[in-house]
This record gives structure tokens, sequence and C-alpha cells, in this order.
């Protein structure tokens, strides 16, 4: 079985530069109001939800492990779709919604990080990464009533500094995917 994770790497990348397109806009936008925020996060979580699909199936062709790219992309097109299905959402339901979507991200990225330090030595990128979701989750979960620009700043923010760190990760696996002879796999640890 090959490392679904450094097999993927393109997933990594592409989920990286919709997070910084995503908090480029937060930032660009200073009057974003609710409904454009709800908007917004919706399309992110979405893309981010189906490249995790992607990535999933093809783990399960590679006969690899797809269970939590799975899960976590189902949590995106979840926080997606109900962010899209009540657009007149309340803005503590929404940052509610986010927040949890960035708890269990985060949850599933440290995961990720812990299973790849086995293999490479750049998995504090994914690390990096993690914490900044927990810690923006559990930031926004603390504040729901900051308001819709500061809520839109810290999300921008997040999403930068997640976006930096998944594509300089994804570039990183790349690299490191093309060290190995042709042919060669990497197995995954029993436990």
């Amino acid at each position: 079985m090959t490392f679904a994770l450094a097999r993927n790497w393109w997933s990594l990348v592409i989920r990286g530069v919709a997070a910084i397109l995503f908090g480029i806009i937060s930032f660009a936008w200073p009057g974003i109001t609710l409904t454009d925020l709800v908007f917004l996060f919706a399309g992110y979580a979405l893309v981010d939800g189906v490249v995790n699909i992607a990535g999933a199936l093809r783990a399960v062709e590679a006969h690899e492990r797809w269970g939590a790219l799975l899960f976590e992309g189902l949590v995106g097109i979840a926080a997606g779709i109900v962010t899209v299905a009540w657009p007149a959402i309340t803005a503590l339901a929404l940052v509610w919604v986010i927040g949890a979507w960035a708890i269990l991200t985060g949850v599933f990225e440290l995961v990720a990080a812990v299973r790849l330090r086995k293999f490479i030595s750049g998995e504090w990128l994914l690390v990096l990464g993690g914490i900044a979701s927990l810690v923006f989750g559990i930031l926004v979960i603390i504040a729901p009533l900051a308001g819709a620009l500061v809520i839109a700043l810290w999300v921008g923010a997040y999403a930068l500094v997640f976006g930096v760190v998944l594509v300089a990760l994804g570039i990183r696996l790349r690299s490191w995917r093309r060290t190995l002879p042709a042919g060669t796999s990497v197995p995954i640890p029993a436990h």
C-alpha cells in the first residue's frame, strides 16, 4: 500500500489554494455582510469537502486508509450545505457551524500528522495547520457574538495560515514522493 497523503499531495495544494483565496477575499471585502460570509464559507467548505472525498476515492482504489478523508470531506460538505440551505441563518448558528467544522478539521489534521511523522520530517506543517484550526474553532465558539466583520477577519486569518500550511505540506509531500524509487510503496503502520 502506498501512503495516501503523499499520493494525494495535490489535494492538499488545492485545499490550500482554496483557503488562501478564501482568506484574501475575506480581507479584501471589508464591508462583508453576514449573508456574504455565509455563502463565502459555504463555497470554501464545499470545495474542501469535495477534494477530501476525491482523495478518499483514490485511497480506496489504491487499497489505502480512506476513512478520515471521507469523514472530513462529508463534514465539509455538510457544513457547506447547512449554510446554503439556511441563508438567513443567525450569526450565532453560523459561528457554531464554522467553529465545529474548524475543530473537527483540526482534530483530523493532528491525527494525520501523528501518522505522517513516521515517514517524513515535515509533519510539523500539518500539526501547525491542525493547531490553527483548533484555536480558530475554539475562539469562534468562545466569542460567538463578536460580529460579522470580526468573524470575517478571523476566518480570513485562519484561512490564510491554514492555506499556506497545506500548500507547503503538499509541495513537500510531492518532493518526498519523487525521491522514492519507481514502484516503491510506503507501508502504513498497523496501529
